[in-house]
């Protein structure tokens, strides 16, 4: 077994610079969020967009869902890996967040891609119709079994499942003060299903990527 290389902030940033680094809108899209304060810790890494830009290209996808959008940074990434006639269909809780990324759609010429909807996600989830490519969901994180079960029926064979946040912190693991028994038990259940192979990242903050059988 080789070596698990230790990535510092310094390596990170080298990795994103030799890969698909960020744009002037991505970066000053990252930016406004930042002005946020802590509420910025939800906005996805630099790497993971490169990554959710690659694996919808990858996979041709044309259809695609997000549960969780915050400031509209990862449906950035999805939807520049859409073709022309793809579509990108957002759930999100919040229209004062969700309005920071619009104006970037705008500029990245991808907001044709994407459909807004503002809503409670456990119920948007479950109206969702059709069958999608790829879905990525990065919202509240009690609710993850839930999304998964609404999602696994309504992703077409060899798509794509990606959940952030599956790592906790490293807090899955070993003894911590805050257990972060909703990632366990989320990681279990995926795990334990043979609708879906599994593969666990260890990217930003933990991405789990789930291919339906």
């Amino acid at each position: 077994m080789g070596n698990q290389v230790q990535v510092t902030d310094q390596l990170h940033d080298y990795m994103v610079a030799h890969g698909m680094p960020l744009d002037e809108i991505a970066t000053e899209l990252v930016a406004e969020t930042q002005k946020l304060g802590s509420a910025a810790v939800m906005l996805t890494t630099a790497d993971q967009a490169a990554l959710l830009t690659t694996l919808t290209r990858l996979i041709s996808a044309k259809r695609a869902v997000e549960i969780g959008t915050f400031t509209g940074f990862s449906a950035l990434a999805i939807a520049r890996g859409l073709p022309e006639d793809g579509r990108l269909i957002c759930l999100d809780v919040s229209d004062e967040w969700t309005s920071i990324g619009r104006p970037y759609w705008e500029r990245a010429g991808v907001a044709d891609k994407i459909e807004l909807r503002i809503g409670d996600a456990h119920e948007s989830a479950a109206q969702l119709d059709g069958e999608f490519d790829l879905a990525f969901v990065d919202a509240d994180k009690p609710a993850y079994i839930e999304y998964f079960e609404h999602l696994v029926p309504r992703v077409r064979t060899n798509g794509l499942l990606l959940f952030d946040n599956t790592l906790a912190g490293g807090r899955v693991v070993g003894l911590h003060d805050e257990d972060p028994v909703d990632r366990k038990e989320f990681n279990a259940h995926v795990a334990n299903d043979d609708r879906v192979d599994v593969v666990m990242l260890g990217i930003g903050d933990g991405l789990t990527l789930v291919r339906k059988r």
